[in-house]
């Protein structure tokens, strides 16, 4: 522990070997960090500069993908001031401030991906009545729903946990994330009950919505000519792909803290780094080579700077 004009600092303990590959981790970081805003921010770009994306689903998209920029610049620059420095510390409100934006970016991210699922479900099984439902004022209350749920939701969570006595200053990770749990004195009930309904209002239910949406749409789809089938293939699958990925993330956050003490310290890195890392790349790339609007004028953009 630290402490400087009252203020408490942690000590994270999840890099390995940092004194030898300090500049190695930086030059990583940074290069990913760089590709995540570039990615990201292309397909924002070509969302916003072209009318014919100016739909709900690609306007979805653009959400989702600066989502993923919130979040990892919540993570990045301290990432990368950490590899740089002799020791790696970070002040309790700041820890708990990455932990806010860590898993309220996360639930916009199941909210969103179900306003998405809900917009496929629309267009494909209800076509007729999409232009009535779909309005702008709908994807406006479905973003900012997206956005303020969890946020509030988890802004109470960080705020409890910030005010729980701290016996243990060291923190087995690289950022903040649920283990800031373990550095309480104690394990407070409140806490574990309320992050148990965050994880249902959050992560469980929006799943479970997006699982039976796309049920209904695949039965539909499985019933219709072959051109409902390809466009439901088409639209559908980037998401679908979206959604298995960030699940599986998700899953290993939470193996992380529950076998904390039992994972190698390598492993346990490997699996933090793949939260911060794939994720904010993999959804530019999915969507900029499966969405063929976005992918031809992503193609068209190629070209422009070529010439």
């Amino acid at each position: 522990m630290d402490e400087e004009s009252n203020v408490t600092y942690i000590t994270l303990d999840g890099y390995v070997e940092i004194e030898k590959y300090r500049y190695v981790y930086f030059v990583t970081m940074f290069t990913i960090y760089v590709l995540i805003i570039c990615c990201n921010f292309t397909i924002v770009y070509l969302i916003v500069t072209n009318k014919n994306l100016h739909e709900p689903m690609y306007i979805f998209i653009a959400a989702l993908l600066i989502n993923s920029v919130l979040f990892s610049t919540a993570i990045y620059p301290k990432l990368l001031i950490d590899s740089l420095s002799v020791k790696q510390i970070i002040s309790h409100p700041l820890c708990h401030f990455q932990f806010f934006i860590f898993y309220s970016s996360g639930g916009s991210e199941f909210l969103l991906l179900s306003a998405m699922a809900y917009d496929r479900y629309v267009s494909i099984c209800k076509p007729l009545q999409y232009a009535t439902i779909m309005r702008k004022t709908t994807i406006s209350i479905f973003l900012v729903l997206s956005w303020l749920l969890p946020a509030f939701q988890v802004a109470w969570a960080a705020m409890l946990s910030s005010h729980s006595k701290v016996c243990n200053f060291t923190l087995k990770g690289i950022f903040c994330n649920n283990s800031v749990y373990r550095l309480h004195c104690e394990t407070s009930r409140a806490l574990s009950v309320y992050g148990l309904i965050i994880f249902l209002n959050i992560v469980f239910f929006p799943l479970l919505y997006i699982v039976f949406t796309y049920t209904k749409i695949l039965k539909i789809s499985y019933r219709s000519c072959r051109e409902v089938r390809a466009k439901a293939a088409q639209t559908c699958v980037p998401h679908l792909l979206v959604l298995i990925n960030f699940s599986l993330l998700c899953t290993c956050d939470i193996t992380i803290l529950r076998l904390e003490t039992d994972i190698p310290k390598t492993a346990r890195l490997i699996m933090t780094l793949q939260l911060v890392m794939y994720h904010p790349l993999f959804n530019p790339i999915i969507y900029g080579l499966k969405m063929k609007e976005i992918s031809k004028h992503l193609k068209r953009l190629y070209q422009c700077m070529q010439v």
